[in-house]
């Protein structure tokens, strides 16, 4: 086994994007705040309580079903159910300063392509080692980072409940090559932290061995903003309640038009030929 760097969350950006660029992953600590983290926590239960092991079977397909097991507790669409993820964690100061100096080449604005509570309880099986990355398959590894991830712990992360795994240096691995265990760190850290990666670093959720304990965390990913997300935002979070939120947010749930214009490009996600953004405000939407 190997290990990833460990910065506090008050370390500059600079620093924390220079271990994720040497490692392709690292941990970062206090990622939130105590009170943030006690009604984070206070939100989710009820909803956590509501959810079935396994979702019900009710995904996408067989395959992505499989993928994440029947040992496990979803809450997705977070941007829509939980105003603390929307006001503190959506909006991190460290997800903001990473995402523009990762992302920042590759795109205008980077948007939230997903928030997503996944609690694996006892007996979730390891996830299959994979890159975030590849649900953009028909884009090619040429085209640079176009995808930040983390996972939050929201309890206690440890090697017997679950701690995602993750493979240092992997991001600069040709695609077909697959990490030895030996080659494999664990992320385990107190509630609070996160461990944030780039889309192209192999990892994956792993195994809860325990007999009774359930681990908590928040898989949150941003990507640029031409991309289609993985979660569909717009029908997780409408008009209504975008209206509402702070301009930071209705960004990154990209109720603004991606404009390229200044840098040579074009135009996306207008209405009307105006930006979502203005109509929200002068009640278009």
């Amino acid at each position: 086994m190997t290990d990833l760097a460990r910065l506090h969350s008050g370390t500059p950006t600079a620093q924390i994007v220079a271990a994720m660029e040497r490692d392709g992953a690292v941990i970062v600590t206090d990622f939130l705040a105590p009170d943030v983290l006690e009604r984070f926590n206070r939100e989710l239960d009820p909803l956590l309580g509501d959810a079935r092991p396994g979702h019900g079977g009710e995904f996408v397909n067989d395959l992505v079903a499989a993928f994440f097991g029947d040992h496990v507790r979803h809450v997705a669409g977070l941007a829509g159910k939980s105003s603390t993820f929307v006001d503190e964690v959506l909006v991190h100061p460290v997800y903001e300063g990473v995402n523009r100096a990762v992302l920042g080449a590759s795109c205008e604005q980077h948007i939230l392509n997903i928030g997503h509570v996944m609690d694996r309880g006892p007996g979730a099986q390891r996830q299959y080692l994979h890159r975030d990355q590849l649900v953009w398959h028909h884009v090619p590894a040429s085209a640079g980072q176009i995808q930040v991830s983390s996972v939050v712990a929201l309890n206690d992360f440890t090697a017997d409940n679950g701690a995602t795994v993750v493979a240092p240096g992997s991001h600069q691995w040709p695609w077909e090559r697959r990490p030895l265990e030996s080659e494999l760190a664990v992320a385990e850290m107190p509630a609070g932290s996160a461990v944030l990666y780039l889309g192209s670093t192999i990892h994956a959720g792993g195994t809860n061995s325990t007999r009774d304990t359930w681990r908590r965390g928040i898989h949150i990913s941003y990507c640029a903003g031409w991309l289609r997300t993985e979660e569909n935002q717009y029908l997780v979070v409408g008009p209504d309640r975008v209206r509402t939120m702070s301009t930071h947010a209705r960004t990154l749930l990209g109720y603004t038009a991606h404009d390229g214009t200044a840098t040579g490009g074009g135009y996306l996600g207008t209405v009307e030929l105006a930006g979502p953004e203005r109509l929200l405000d002068t009640g278009g939407l």
